[in-house]
């Protein structure tokens, strides 16, 4: 099976970046690339729900804002996410995330991401009709 996310290089920092069907499945695999930048994701247990609302004028704002809440998440709450749902309407985001706390002995923690940039961010449909979502983090 093809991954629907991928890292991109970018200087210093990463770029993320998800695909789908539709736009809401491209956010949820950004959402599963941000995660990678930290651990990978196969390691980390879906048992704590997380929920995530967002508010921006377009969808590249509610892609930085989506993004922005989970590196908070994550670092306020000491978590790693690998399961998301997104449902989007009217610039208006509701997300979910399902992680765990981070456990360094299960967790081999690469870099910590300190926010998603306005750097290479793009939503839009390929030529092929599929979403991509994508941006630069900082780490």
């Amino acid at each position: 099976m093809t991954p629907a996310w991928e890292h991109f290089p970018h200087g210093a920092d990463i770029g993320v970046r998800g695909f789908g069907q539709t736009e809401e499945a491209a956010f949820q695999q950004v959402a599963l690339a941000l995660t990678a930048v930290v651990a990978d994701p196969a390691t980390v247990r879906p048992e704590q729900r997380v929920a995530v609302r967002c508010e921006a004028p377009d969808r590249e704002l509610l892609l930085v804002d989506w993004l922005n809440a989970l590196v908070y998440e994550m670092a306020t709450g000491h978590m790693l996410f690998s399961r998301f749902q997104v449902e989007l309407g009217n610039g208006r985001m509701r997300g979910s995330a399902w992680g765990e706390a981070l456990d360094p002995r299960r967790h081999a923690v690469a870099v910590e991401v300190k926010g998603a940039t306005y750097t290479a961010l793009e939503v839009a449909r390929d030529a092929d009709g599929r979403w991509r979502a994508q941006c630069v983090v900082d780490v």
